[in-house]
């Protein structure tokens, strides 16, 4: 077995470094940009609830889909032409958010941004495969790390951006942040690092991936990754309005508050896989996400209006459920084949439930006309997370199961 000799970071790859780091800290910017400022963007153009869910919706439903395309455009065209493509059509996409004459034409350019992300999601890991493979490590850590932070800049800056210069600044200026990304695949393009064999997006095997399917390990584990989701893109879409509505807070201390949610994912990001896989504590980060989203949850309902960053934050810490998900893709495979096969599993059965969650909240608060009710739909995704985990806990493998 052969190893890759390390070589210094920078040394003849520094616009690749430069890329994969810009590129992951654009995956994230859309995400929650829009919801601090919705109230701006409503006095110019009407947003329906049903509208909002959906918008809310687009980020995993992209996710999902493209993470099954992509690995097939990625072999037609190559990994660093498919990312320079995708990352036209995300500062398309940015540009027109900002640019919207509509609620319509925004939800159109929502979904250009999304499903460049889609792109851009499933090639970042291949790309420092090419670039970087005696640093797969600390290149992993890098953009997981430039991703978590671009999740929880935008709320904290878009409501300051928006009262100096308009809400359609505040959203467009993604755009313009997103145009520094392509430079250097650009710069990469013309001048290729010649005799790098690529390192594809795989595709799984279908026997594996139908064993996936009936697979009592492979459901758990998808429903703790979609647990995780359910929450964050829900809160993503619609914390702002909540704590609007039931803390009292300002539109600008209510996206602080969401940056806070958000940046409760950086240290599960890099805790949590350390703890599951070295220390083995899978069942005791289940139990604090799970309680975590309880307590947090509780809190926004009974007393929203005190200590309101704590329930927020405990609030954050449910997702850590996303990472040990993720982890959990490795430790409970034997082979590389299992690996992919659960992975493509666990993240398209995964999304397609998350997508859920924004549109379930918005159109529960237009039917009760309050967010108890949504507040307690929350509270109460703890419940197939809690007797998920049981399952995925315990230390069985798939390719196990598809022997018996």
């Amino acid at each position: 077995m052969t190893t890759e000799p390390v070589r210094p970071l920078w040394a003849g790859r520094t616009l690749a470094l430069l890329g994969i780091v810009l590129v992951a800290f654009n995956l994230r910017t859309a995400v929650a940009s829009l919801s601090p400022i919705l109230g701006q963007l409503e006095q110019e153009i009407p947003v329906s609830t049903a509208l909002v869910g959906l918008l809310g919706m687009l980020p995993p439903l992209c996710y999902a889909g493209f993470g099954i395309v992509t690995p097939v455009l990625a072999r037609r065209f190559g990994l660093e032409p498919s990312l320079i493509v995708a990352l036209v059509v995300l500062v398309a996409g940015l540009a027109g958010r900002g640019l919207a004459p509509s609620a319509w034409w925004l939800l159109a350019a929502s979904t250009l941004t999304f499903a460049a992300i889609g792109v851009g999601n499933v090639l970042l890991p291949p790309l420092v495969k090419r670039y970087f493979p005696d640093r797969i490590g600390l290149l992993t850590t890098v953009f997981v790390t430039a991703m978590s932070v671009s999740t929880f800049v935008p709320p904290l800056v878009a409501v300051p951006l928006a009262d100096a210069a308009g809400w359609r600044a505040s959203l467009g200026v993604w755009a313009v942040v997103a145009v520094t990304a392509l430079v250097p695949w650009i710069a990469l393009l013309v001048h290729p690092r010649r005799g790098v064999a690529a390192e594809l997006p795989e595709e799984a095997e279908p026997g594996m991936l139908r064993h996936a399917l009936r697979s009592r390990l492979a459901w758990a584990l998808a429903i703790v990754f979609s647990v995780s989701g359910f929450n964050a893109y829900s809160l993503f879409a619609w914390l702002p309005a909540i704590l609007e509505q039931t803390a009292g807070a300002t539109p600008a201390q209510a996206g602080a508050l969401l940056s806070l949610y958000a940046a409760m994912g950086l240290p599960a990001a890099v805790a949590v896989p350390v703890l599951a896989e070295r220390r083995g504590r899978v069942r005791s980060l289940i139990a604090v996400g799970v309680v975590s989203i309880v307590v947090g949850y509780a809190g926004l309902i009974a007393a929203p209006a005190v200590a309101t960053w704590l329930w927020v934050a405990l609030a954050g810490i449910g997702p850590l459920l996303f990472p040990l998900a993720l982890v959990l893709i490795n430790l409970r495979t034997r082979t590389h084949a299992g690996a992919v096969a659960l992975s493509g599993f666990v993240q398209s059965a995964g999304y397609l439930m998350v997508a859920i969650g924004p549109l379930a909240v918005g159109l529960l608060h237009e039917a009760t006309g309050g967010w108890t009710a949504p507040l307690w739909l929350l509270l109460a995704s703890a419940v197939p997370a809690a007797i998920a985990g049981v399952v995925v806990a315990r230390p069985r493998f798939l390719e196990d199961e598809r022997e018996r």
